[in-house]
């Protein structure tokens, strides 16, 4: 999904620009699908918006200098960077490499835009896991069962959790009612 975002990354950064008549796409070698359809999907949306796409590549930090001494020499105005897991494992130096430069550039992560880039449009990851049922990360399980062992030592494993009503003492004469939908338990 995120690779067919590419046209709209497009046209936000040409609000941005609107007088950029070159802007460069950043793409990883190594993912041929990824760079195919971004291909693609760009060229056909730079076309009629009236923009020249320059595709620039890299595979490894070391190209990430030359990249940008590049876009300085194509005189491209902005950047679109592919959705590649190299590139959003590198969002935070994208960023701030884009901030140095002073070069507007978008990409899928919120974590490029917090690094110090100009916008993300985008699927969030988060998002993501939750939709596909994925599991707390093996440190957050680890804290979680060191909690639960620290309740086990200190009111044993049958200690349930009370509601705001199971606190308070009722009056004599009192009975509780059964809980109906809608019900606020605190």
């Amino acid at each position: 999904m995120n690779t067919e975002l590419g046209a709209k990354r497009l046209e936000l950064l040409r609000e941005l620009m609107p007088t950029a008549t070159v802007i460069a796409l950043l793409v990883n070698p190594t993912s041929r699908f990824i760079t195919e359809t971004m291909l693609k999907d760009m060229q056909s949306a730079a076309r009629p918006l009236g923009l020249q796409l320059q595709i620039l590549q890299a595979s490894t930090e070391r190209d990430f200098e030359m990249v940008f001494a590049t876009l300085a020499q194509l005189r491209a105005r902005a950047l679109v960077i592919a959705p590649d897991a190299f590139f959003i494992s590198q969002s935070a130096e994208l960023g701030a490499l884009t901030l140095r430069h002073s070069v507007p550039a978008i990409t899928q992560f919120r974590e490029f835009a917090a690094g110090g880039g100009l916008m993300s449009y985008g699927g969030s990851f988060t998002d993501a896991a939750r939709q596909a049922g994925v599991h707390r990360p093996n440190s957050q399980r680890r804290q979680a069962s060191r909690s639960s062992d620290r309740s086990d030592r200190e009111g044993g494993a049958d200690h349930q959790p009370k509601d705001r009503q199971g606190d308070w003492p009722r009056p004599a004469g009192d009975r509780a009612r059964p809980r109906r939908r809608g019900d606020r338990i605190m």
